[in-house]
């Protein structure tokens, strides 16, 4: 008797979405990159967009995003995804377009793009995976990097007065008039799973209602960067990362 004869469609816990190609991923074991891309990909099934969904990924781990999602996709300059998901979005409205960066892209050489789109209210959204470091290019201090946190660039902790202040980006894009909807969120248990599904679902529903641009932080661990194993750097994050990034919607519109 074949397997599928036994286990019954309704009785499944876990079924591979369809917008997940069968490519293995080049992620390090333990980070959050793969379970985001598991949630978009579900996300985009169950809206029944996959023929309508354009993302842009630039430089950084997110460079090989288009392995994994089987949608349309654009590469993009390091930082420069704001602006070709721009170019997309006016020249195709009826798309669903998103960006995916990194911390070490988009609140660092991206700033002054991801800043003005959000500001012009651009019909995107933008996923943001902030693991407060560089991780594809070998752990440096990135913007978000918290004060004393060690890095390869910073080895003895990051000081404010010659490296100053971590960046809260998405504090500053919640105040910008064109985002509609600005949250951050994580992934590191299964509450806070569907909780991120919840707000990336809101966010493309609102770019098919042409509502203005969403952004969706995701607090994230870099065990790889951080020198710690996948549980050690989940526990990290909650005792460092979200008391200083905490968690919650910031402007719902």
């Amino acid at each position: 008797m074949d397997v599928k004869d036994i286990i019954k469609e309704e009785n499944l816990v876990y079924s591979k979405s369809k917008v997940l190609t069968d490519n293995i991923m080049h992620y390090c074991p333990g980070c959050t990159h793969g379970v985001v891309h598991k949630i978009i990909a579900e996300v985009i099934e169950e809206m029944g967009i996959q023929d309508k969904t354009i993302a842009v990924s630039p430089v950084g781990c997110s460079v090989l995003a288009y392995n994994y999602l089987d949608i349309d996709w654009q590469e993009a300059a390091h930082g420069r995804a704001p602006a070709i998901a721009t170019a997309i979005s006016r020249l195709h409205p009826e798309k669903y377009v998103f960006t995916y960066q990194g911390d070490g892209d988009l609140a660092s050489i991206g700033t002054a793009e991801i800043m003005h789109a959000c500001n012009r209210g651009e019909n995107i959204t933008v996923i943001f995976i902030n693991n407060a470091i560089y991780g594809m290019t070998g752990g440096q201090m990135a913007p978000t990097t918290l004060e004393g946190m060690k890095t390869a660039t910073t080895p003895y902790g990051r000081r404010v007065d010659l490296n100053g202040y971590p960046l809260k980006i998405t504090e500053l894009i919640a105040q910008l008039p064109g985002t509609c909807y600005v949250t951050r969120q994580s992934g590191h248990t299964p509450a806070a799973v569907r909780k991120l599904k919840k707000a990336i679902t809101k966010a493309f529903e609102n770019t098919g209602k042409n509502k203005g641009t969403s952004f969706i932080e995701v607090v994230s661990t870099c065990n790889s960067g951080w020198k710690m194993p996948p549980v050690k750097a989940n526990e990290w994050m909650v005792e460092n990362m979200f008391p200083f990034y905490p968690l919650g919607d910031m402007k719902d519109e």
